[in-house]
């Protein structure tokens, strides 16, 4: 997944994949099917984490709450000296449908905070699920181009700055 993360789709090898993992060709062929495969199960590993994350923030009591969390967890996700800098979900052009599912559950989410009162009516859910999703799609970027944890926070904050209130 890092090779994929790190150097996408097209600039990751079989190679350097049967390299980082420490096997031949036909044994990644034979557990995987082709490099392909392989890809989508490391996509689908990483997105059902992010997955898990994003549920435990959007769960929060209030949107503003939700939201907070979910882009500081991912400022410091984007700069974990643990994975490569940046976010595989955000910057991996083949990772769309993953990045919609995202944005879809951000409006559904949304869409609650209106019902409940916290965003004025008449505010637009895709348009804020759209808003976020490119805050933190530059908070990606930023961190890849060697943005620092403090810098993505000042980021997140002023993005989350811009949001309606009651």
């Amino acid at each position: 997944m890092e090779h994929f993360w790190r150097n996408g789709y097209e600039g990751t090898t079989v190679a350097k994949l049967t390299e980082a993992i420490g096997i031949t060709p036909p044994s990644l062929y034979a557990a995987f099917g082709d490099k392909d495969q392989l890809f989508e199960a490391a996509a689908a590993w990483y997105f059902a984490g992010v997955r898990r994350q994003s549920e435990k923030a959007l769960s929060l009591p209030t949107l503003r709450e939700s939201l907070t969390e979910m882009l500081h967890l991912s400022a410091y996700s984007h700069t974990s000296e643990d994975t490569p800098p940046g976010c595989f979900l955000a910057l991996e052009p083949r990772l769309a449908e993953h990045r919609e599912t995202l944005r879809r559950r951000i409006a559904e989410r949304v869409a609650q905070g209106i019902d409940e009162g916290e965003v004025p009516e008449g505010s637009d859910p895709e348009q804020i699920a759209n808003y976020i999703m490119a805050v933190h799609n530059g908070m990606a970027a930023r961190a890849r181009d060697g943005g620092t944890t403090t810098e993505l926070l000042a980021i997140a904050d002023m993005g989350l700055s811009a949001l309606p209130a009651r």
